[in-house]
């Protein structure tokens, strides 16, 4: 598990490795890419502030984009999602709310709750990635398709880790 400050420093930068020298060299036919970086984004506390997300969000996004020659895609499409955590986390809250003390985490809150969160922002992340890069509607519906079994394989990546790496 992560421990304090030095710990998601060590974490952001293990992310970063493994997308940069795993991920982005795994491309089934051109047209499945996983981008497992975002997990960075989805674990971070519940109570990290705003402009500490978008931060993050930012420089998760910007050294991507420099491993990856990307020319900023990631870096939008990730603050976005960093923006956008709030939301959904506001969207898909249990009733009773979340408990002061606990993070994201299949443990804590269960596999539906976590497949809401991490699937709609994984979705939306997807969705900006690809539709910037592609940046027209011309093959409106095969970067649709695209952007969903990216998202999927992605997710199920992101869930395979959470059975892995934070047990309870």
């Amino acid at each position: 598990m992560i421990r304090g400050f030095t710990g998601y420093i060590v974490a952001f930068f293990l992310v970063v490795a493994i997308q940069v020298l795993i991920f982005n060299n795994i491309q089934l036919s051109g047209f499945i890419v996983p981008y497992i970086y975002v997990l960075f984004l989805l674990l971070l506390p519940f109570d990290t502030p705003g402009w500490v997300l978008l931060l993050t969000g930012f420089l998760l996004g910007f050294f991507i984009d420099v491993f990856a020659d990307t020319l900023g895609m990631h870096t939008i499409a990730t603050t976005f999602i960093a923006f956008s955590r709030p939301y959904v986390l506001n969207l898909i809250a249990p009733r009773e709310g979340y408990e002061t003390g606990t993070k994201p985490r299949v443990s804590y809150y269960g596999l539906v709750w976590f497949v809401k969160y991490s699937g709609i922002l994984v979705f939306i992340h997807h969705l900006l990635l690809f539709y910037i890069e592609v940046f027209r509607f011309g093959g409106f519906f095969s970067t649709l398709l695209r952007v969903i079994v990216s998202s999927l394989i992605t997710l199920l990546l992101i869930i395979i880790s959470q059975f892995f790496i934070f047990r309870k």
